[in-house]
């Protein structure tokens, strides 16, 4: 522990940060109680790497998706009775509270609530764009396709009445209020504490925390609270979050730490790993999430302990790791993972990859281009990153070499998606998702030809399903840069344009791009059968050639029609 307190230990600051009006009233209406109250953990973290981003006038402010933890004097039932509506369900002295319940209290009005979701809109919206295969705007697909489940799956969506802000209320964090806690025993479960003993301090609280720059509290005194309330005005506010001076507890150097881009521990390493040992996760999690480095003697002491991981639930370690897999280096983490010695506890399948040679196109060992393929591939979905992991997993026990040197892999994918779903059991996985890591590895070696059929690509969407197409793309894509070569060719793009055709192929005269009013306006018919029969004749050309489906082009195969029957 930190001797001599460093200067930035209680330290008033100058740059600009906006808090939110939820988390301003929490902290206002505990101090008006008479208790302590300051911002911890994450969210200071978060909030001072926001900073560094901005120019000097430029103010620094979450997203509402990012948790809001808070650290009090007060003991839950005290926090109960301030905040009737929270909840309170475990035993580390965690009291939780929702946004819907926080805009109760504060009385806030449907004006307020309709500026925060449109001024937080970007955070709720998904990023991805230009799916290949979008179930939600297929009006129609072809019956070889077509299963119970998507039927289903399209008609909950037609008839879904759930407003948009009530799915995205869905994704909003809860609001954590945690009371103070003191250094407790861990009498050798490395996971949890034998007991739970409240702190007297913030000082005491920051002392049991994992990382410095976890151990930052940033406090707002009553002055800069009520300088707040005074700007918030209940019936007409349009500004979501508020400027007011703060000041940080910073007794670990985690100031420091994070200007030099470093993860150390509070204290001994040794000492917070045998604590908890999902901390040893953690570090690396943050390592690869902050693009931080590990502190040397941090590093040093997780291959010394990785054996404790086997201490750990599986729950907590996926969620841990599934979290690396979707950072922005998820390649350094598993290489950290490995010369750390965590791997071979978690994922030692993934080390026997390692100097087994491949052939054709590939330039590396199954080990170096599993590990690209994770980097390049581009899903957000951490189950598409996981199995871009392993598509490759069972090569190990299906190389064979024959007598001119020729290697190959019969069936290593057939194989390879077995190895996966007992991973996925290992993780705690839920069914569903097992059975979707399964099918992205076992098809990841799907190939395209332009003489295949259209009944032969139906028969490919059908296998994979169309819900997994474009993770299946994705996968591809990560292979494919992984191997070195570029991320697409004409031929993946040309079976790209025939799924689309073969979704949403028009089944009926009602999906043709022109109707009867187009044809009397265009031609000054007149209502009768003759529309009807040009409308026909249309649509069984439409049928042998999809593309043909464009107004423009159906006008000017009508006006033919038209010719030869007069």
């Amino acid at each position: 522990m930190t001797a001599n307190p460093p200067t930035s230990y209680n330290k008033q600051m100058t740059s600009q940060l906006a808090f939110n009006h939820e988390t301003l009233f929490i902290l206002d209406r505990l101090t008006q109680a008479g208790h302590e109250a300051y911002l911890v953990g994450g969210t200071v973290r978060d909030l001072l790497l926001e900073t560094k981003k901005r120019q000097p006038n430029e103010v620094a402010q979450l997203s509402p998706l990012v948790d809001q933890d808070i650290a009090t004097d007060a003991k839950p039932e005290e926090i109960m009775q301030l905040f009737p509506e929270a909840f309170y369900e475990n035993k580390f002295g965690t009291v939780s509270l929702s946004y819907e319940h926080l805009w109760q209290s504060m009385q806030v009005t449907s004006t307020y609530q309709q500026n925060f979701y449109q001024n937080n809109k970007r955070f709720f919206e998904s990023k991805r764009k230009g799916k290949i295969i979008d179930l939600k705007k297929a009006t129609k697909i072809h019956s070889s396709l077509t299963t119970k489940k998507i039927k289903q799956s399209q008609k909950q969506e037609t008839i879904s009445s759930e407003p948009i802000q009530a799915k995205w209320n869905k994704s909003l964090p809860l609001f954590e209020l945690t009371t103070f806690r003191s250094q407790e025993e861990y009498v050798n479960s490395h996971r949890r504490p034998s007991s739970l003993s409240w702190g007297e301090s913030i000082e005491e609280d920051l002392e049991r925390r994992d990382f410095t720059i976890n151990a930052i509290a940033l406090k707002l005194d009553e002055s800069a609270l009520t300088s707040w309330k005074k700007q918030f005005t209940l019936a007409k506010v349009d500004q979501q979050a508020v400027v007011l001076p703060y000041q940080l507890i910073d007794q670990h150097q985690g100031l420091d730490d994070l200007e030099q881009h470093l993860i150390r521990t509070v204290g001994q390493p040794s000492e917070r790993f045998q604590e908890d040992a999902l901390r040893m996760l953690r570090a690396i999690r943050f390592s690869v999430q902050l693009n931080f480095q590990i502190e040397p003697a941090t590093l040093k002491a997780i291959s010394h302990q990785a054996h404790l991981i086997q201490h750990i639930s599986w729950e907590r370690i996926r969620d841990e790791f599934l979290k690396m897999l979707t950072s922005a280096q998820p390649q350094k983490a598993i290489v950290l993972m490995d010369r750390t010695h965590l791997l071979s506890y978690i994922l030692p399948e993934l080390i026997k990859t390692k100097g087994v040679e491949q052939a054709g196109h590939h330039t590396t060992d199954v080990w170096t281009h599993s590990l690209a393929a994770l980097q390049t591939c581009p899903s957000n979905d951490a189950l598409v990153k996981l199995a871009a992991l392993l598509h490759d997993i069972a090569k190990p026990q299906t190389q064979k070499i024959d007598q001119s040197g020729h290697i190959s892999f019969y069936n290593h994918e057939v194989i390879g998606a077995r190895v996966a779903k007992k991973i996925g059991q290992r993780l705690r996985l839920s069914k569903k998702e097992q059975n979707r890591l399964f099918t992205l590895v076992r098809f990841h070696m799907f190939h395209y030809q332009p003489q295949n059929s259209d009944a032969s690509v139906r028969r490919f969407m059908r296998q994979v399903g169309l819900e997994n197409i474009d993770d299946i793309l994705d996968l591809r894509e990560g292979d494919r840069l992984g191997s070195g070569a570029k991320k697409t060719s004409w031929r993946l793009e040309e079976f790209k344009q025939r799924m689309i055709v073969q979704l949403n192929q028009p089944m009926s005269i009602t999906d043709l791009a022109i109707d009867g009013h187009d044809l009397i306006e265009k031609f000054n018919l007149t209502p009768g059968r003759k529309i009807g029969q040009v409308l026909q004749q249309l649509f069984q050309q439409v049928l042998e050639d999809p593309t043909l489906n464009k107004k423009e082009l159906l006008l000017k195969q009508a006006q033919k029609i038209l010719a030869k029957s007069s």
